[in-house]
């Protein structure tokens, strides 16, 4: 059985979006039961944990001699094994892949930059004047995704591990404004959470955040 890693105390505060969740995500797409271990941020940084993930991050995924971090890497390696999660034929195959490295690589840099502006430059003078230009950026990106969409309800015909990943990227704006105007992502995402795999998964991660002690949630912030 895979043993995956996830915080013991979730910054996210049980909504989902923490790295673990699209590798919940895809496991239970898949229908393969798993482990999750959970770490403190001290047990992140401990030469243990080091060997499997170099950066002292979360998730990370052991299975039978594969040891693998980074989410998307997992999610890919998941996705490979079990039936369902690619699409089929190599053309369709090749295109869902190319999706999931778009989600992290482009469509999630100006919405990270947007976390860094709200917590990091909160006590700068030109804060403001920041988040009108990667709001920009990031409404550009939406454009252009949602020309790409055009009017079908997943990236590459049926739903695949493309999907996981692009729905955690662009939920990280909920709330923020800008995905509101946004129809066609806001109903993307409710066709993902109405998912019975998406649900186990949520459940699960935020079960997590539930048992955490009032220390540990207050530490995780």
């Amino acid at each position: 059985m895979p043993t995956i890693t996830a915080f013991r105390a979730s910054p996210d505060k049980g909504v989902g979006l923490a790295r673990d969740m699209s590798v919940r995500w895809v496991l239970e797409e898949a229908g393969q039961p798993y482990d999750a271990r959970l770490l403190t941020f001290e047990e992140m940084k401990q030469p243990a944990h080091l060997a499997l993930q170099p950066f002292g991050q979360i998730p990370t995924f052991e299975d039978d001699g594969i040891a693998l971090f980074e989410s998307g890497a997992i999610v890919l390696h998941v996705a490979q094994r079990h039936d369902g999660l690619l699409p089929e034929g190599e053309a369709a195959r090749a295109k869902a892949i190319s999706w999931m490295f778009a989600a992290l690589n482009t469509v999630e840099a100006p919405i990270v930059e947007l976390d860094y502006v709200r917590y990091f430059e909160a006590d700068k003078s030109w804060q403001a004047e920041r988040f009108a230009i990667v709001g920009k950026r990031i409404r550009t990106r939406l454009d252009q995704l949602a020309t790409a969409f055009r009017d079908a309800p997943w990236l590459v015909g049926s739903f695949s591990a493309a999907d996981i990943l692009m729905v955690q990227v662009i939920r990280r704006l909920e709330g923020s404004g800008i995905l509101e105007d946004y129809q066609v992502f806001m109903d993307y995402i409710a066709r993902a959470k109405a998912r019975p795999a998406y649900k186990r998964a949520f459940l699960a991660q935020y079960e997590v955040f539930q048992n955490a002690t009032p220390h540990e949630s207050g530490h995780s912030g």
